[in-house]
């Protein structure tokens, strides 16, 4: 890079104004583009795809330059931020036909990816937060806020664990940090949630901060909404009067899911593909505002635990699916309005224009009829919500009264404001309306006295207005009157007395009324701005109504039934339950129903049966029911009665965490214990096929082990799929466990899976018919088969010897060619191995022979295995 001393005045500003802003890509204005230079140009015209330039290019070390224009930079910006980069906005603040020498130029607004406000890459059913996470040593103040609707809201968390579940629920793009955190989480944040880090070391303290967190008492959460605060003001540079009152929220407070249960149930990403398709939120969501779609996720991601909270909700759902009429119409009022919230926060920002205002018109019309509309069906369960649903006229007529009900997109432009608004501006239009006019008849008028049909009064911005004739004509033409003001080659260009004072007053009311124009929008925008707060208490009240009605849609639709939710008896009765994603995609006919049943007093159940068959899909069902119940929504089931859960912890499918360097089993081992700590009598536990990771009597001990401690220690509701079947007999010994099985049909040699539960313990896994059906070989399923045969029979011990012997010969097991599988008994392959058997060794074969392992515990049967070793 050249000495500054080489640098031009110009390239001096520059790197002063860069040196402020390392991390981000600075679009420096020149002209009518945004230019970037040295490593930001490299950088950039690789990202965005443009032409590398250099400025002196003669130089020994010409400067890297790219250039985007300055009406076409917001989609550049969309791309660079959409990547995880930030950009910094540098525009003139010197108007340079005023200004002598050097333009002074200023960062106006930092664009980061937590700070979006206008951008394609902004999804209207998705909330963009930005988050701000501090540490005092053991606790961590967290709290997050969306700049596009202002929403502010804070926590008091007491463990990393609960940061990376707060901060992956909400899907944030940006962490702010005050304090270090530690290194394994920040790994975690960074690796596993792909967050962009921004540093905030100090807090500003003013008026505006302290109203907004005047209603928070803990120092931490006083402390990380300062820092968060003091971020958006140091990165925006501007109002921020439309960001709410910090609100305490405590994660206890609602139905509590770690990171991995959201992620294997699935709520609102699909495993296979990231999509929405395919989850509970698709599902769900039959939301027709995008306020009522971003609220609908955040009940997801915070279901109830408060009984009379989630009552009052189904309450409501309850008085929509009675009133089929007044639903429609609700819909179809709703689907005429904007999003209020977004709309309030540009209004705040300065960056509204004239169709933004015209949409917050329409979406204002539309709340007398809602309000009318849920007056109908009201009955008591909507009191509180139409209190806060109030119109608001007086902004509707202001609105209706000054804008243009087709504005254009500029706001700088004209025709913005409607005729009759305005005395002054109706005066200039009168002006440039009868100039016009007057030009018309001075243009008859010359051609009459001059006699010249051809004359012409024009106009050009450079000269203003003229009176034209051609060269042919001049010398019929009495020029005293007229002032030579441009000659052409074929005419000549006059200007009169006359026409002077008309292109003055012409002239004069086109600038006067653009500017007044834009004065008067912007006086418009201000008095909407002093209604921030009550539209945003209208928008939350529309969109927990846009919720409401997609429930009463849904459970109508797929004819859902009310849950009855106890929390005075441990009882969850699910009559003919179905999983609401997988009846969707099936449909309502194909779907097989299952229910779920467990008395006060039973508190497992041990889930046996072959693999496919639906084990997994059963426990899912049933968690994906109460979290719909426990949302307020109806359930897809014949009857329910559910209790009211606190936490639900899943262990479901088998994965590793290649970024943390865990094995399948070290999740596995990770998320129980997860469960097994955190777990209360209230919570759900849902363990499938837990413990396959790993050795079959190391997962098989495990598996009980877990089990005997969920029943003495924890004695939460748990599902437990196994495909230990040795395991049923826990039934005997723990009163608590009750088993149950996914039932499945032989018949000539093919399984037919019924995909139906039924009590009891299952008979067989059927792995080899699922190998069968997955489309094995032949011969290798007969040999499985036999493998099968005589493993089941007890026989093992001259196999497995065999293989040892013939393991320490070549250094390698080697297996048969498909081609040589045959049915050859196996103890006539082995038996030529050895010479004879002890006495020792023979009475270890007949003791295994004898050995019933289908009716003893691991435990029993580690014991006896130590008691053969010892005689071996």
């Amino acid at each position: 890079m050249p000495q500054k001393t080489k640098n031009t005045p110009m390239m001096e500003q520059y790197l002063s104004i860069k040196a402020q802003y390392q991390d981000a890509f600075l679009f420096y204005r020149l002209g009518d583009f945004y230019e970037l230079f040295y490593e930001d140009a490299i950088k950039a015209s690789q990202i965005l795809e443009l032409t590398l330039t250099s400025r002196n290019r003669n130089a020994d070390d010409p400067i890297p330059m790219c250039g985007v224009p300055h009406h076409a930079a917001q989609g550049y910006i969309d791309i660079l931020i959409e990547k995880g980069y930030k950009v910094a906005i540098c525009e003139q603040v010197e108007d340079p036909k005023t200004t002598k020498g050097m333009v002074k130029r200023e960062v106006i607004q930092l664009v980061t990816p937590g700070t979006v406000m206008d951008s394609k890459g902004l999804s209207a059913k998705d909330n963009n937060f930005l988050t701000a996470v501090v540490n005092d040593g053991t606790d961590f103040g967290f709290a997050y806020v969306d700049l596009s609707t202002g929403e502010l809201k804070t926590a008091h968390l007491h463990d990393e664990e609960a940061v990376l579940n707060e901060t992956s629920a909400l899907q944030t793009k940006e962490l702010v940090l005050g304090n270090e955190i530690s290194e394994t989480l920040s790994e975690q944040l960074k690796n596993r949630l792909g967050l962009v880090f921004s540093k905030q070391e100090t807090s500003e303290e003013n008026a505006e901060f302290s109203f907004l967190t005047s209603e928070l008492n803990d120092p931490l959460e006083k402390e990380v909404t300062g820092k968060l605060l003091t971020y958006l003001a140091v990165t925006q540079k501007r109002s921020l009067s439309h960001i709410q009152k910090a609100v305490e929220y405590q994660p206890d407070h609602y139905l509590k899911m770690d990171y991995y249960s959201k992620f294997n149930l699935e709520l609102s990403q699909s495993i296979r593909t990231g999509k929405k398709h395919g989850t509970l939120l698709w599902l769900l969501d039959e939301t027709k505002t995008a306020m009522g779609g971003r609220l609908l996720k955040q009940w997801l991601d915070r279901p109830l635990i408060q009984l009379k909270q989630i009552n009052a909700r189904q309450d409501m759902v309850d008085s929509l699916l009675n009133s089929y009429f007044e639903r429609l119409d609700l819909q179809s009022a709703l689907t005429k309005v904007y999003d209020l919230e977004r709309l309030a926060g540009r209004v705040a920002f300065g960056n509204v224009n004239g169709r933004d205002l015209i949409q917050l018109k329409t979406s204002l019309e539309q709340v007398p009829l809602l309000r009318q509309l849920i007056e109908g069906i009201n009955e008591g369960q909507w009191t509180e919500l139409l209190k806060e649903m109030q119109p608001m006229d007086q902004l509707v007529r202001l609105i209706d009264q000054a804008i243009q009900d087709e504005p254009p997109l500029q706001i700088t432009e004209g025709n913005v404001i409607k005729d009759g608004f305005n005395e002054q501006l109706d005066a200039y239009r009168s002006a440039m309306k009868n100039g016009k006019q007057w030009l018309a008849e001075l243009e008859a008028r010359e051609r009459q006295n001059t006699g010249i049909k051809n004359l012409k009064v024009g106009f050009n911005r450079v000269f203003g207005y003229y009176i034209e004739i051609t060269k042919a004509n001049l010398a019929n033409t009495e020029l005293e009157k007229y002032e030579r003001k441009q000659t052409l080659a074929n005419a000549e260009r006059f200007i009169t007395p006359e026409l002077k004072e008309l292109e003055t007053q012409i002239l004069e009311a086109e600038e006067k009324s653009v500017d007044l124009e834009y004065q008067l929008f912007l006086a418009v925008r201000e008095e909407v701005k002093k209604a921030i707060q009550p539209l945003q208490t209208l928008a939350k009240a529309i969109s927990t109504a846009d919720v409401l009605q997609s429930f009463a849609t849904i459970s109508e639709r797929y004819q859902y039934v009310r849950p009855e939710m106890v929390t005075n008896r441990h009882e969850l009765v699910i009559q003919e339950g179905r999983h609401p994603v997988v009846e969707k995609v099936l449909g309502h006919q194909e779907y097989i129903p299952n229910s779920v049943e467990m008395a006060e007093d039973e508190m497992i159940l041990l889930i046996t049966g072959p693999n496919m068959s639906g084990k997994s899909t059963y426990m899912r069902q049933l968690a994906l029911t109460v979290l719909m119940a426990q949302m307020g929504c109806f359930v897809p089931a014949q009857k329910a009665i559910l209790p009211v859960f606190d936490r639900i912890f899943t262990r479901i499918g088998a994965s590793d965490d290649l970024i943390a360097g865990q094995s399948t089993f070290m999740v596995e081992m990770m998320e129980a214990n997860q469960a097994l700590l955190h777990a209360t009598p209230n919570s759900l536990i849902l363990f499938d096929e837990l413990g396959r990771g790993t050795a079959t009597y190391d997962g098989m001990a495990l598996a009980q082990a877990i089990i005997e401690y969920i029943h003495k220690n924890v004695q939460a509701k748990t599902l437990f799929s196994t495909h230990y079947h040795e395991l049923t007999v826990l039934d005997q010994e723990l009163p608590q466990l009750k088993n149950v099985h996914v039932g499945a049909v032989e018949k000539e040699g093919e399984v037919v899976f019924l995909h139906k539960m039924m009590d009891g313990p299952a008979d067989k896994s059927y792995g080899i018919h699922v190998a069968k059906i997955a489309g094995l070989p032949p011969k290798l399923l007969e040999r499985a088969a036999k493998i099968l045969e005589t493993l089941e029979a007890g026989d093992t011990i001259h196999h497995s010897v065999a293989v040892e012997v013939e393991a320490a010969s070549s250094k390698e097991i080697s297996y048969p060619e498909a081609n040589t599988l045959q049915e050859e008994p196996a103890e006539t392959q082995q038996l030529s191995l050895f010479s004879e058997l002890s006495e020792s060794e023979t009475a270890v074969i007949t003791a295994l022979k004898q050995m019933n392992l289908l009716e003893m515990t691991p435990m029993d049967a580690l014991n006896q295995l130590y008691e053969l070793k010892k005689q071996l």
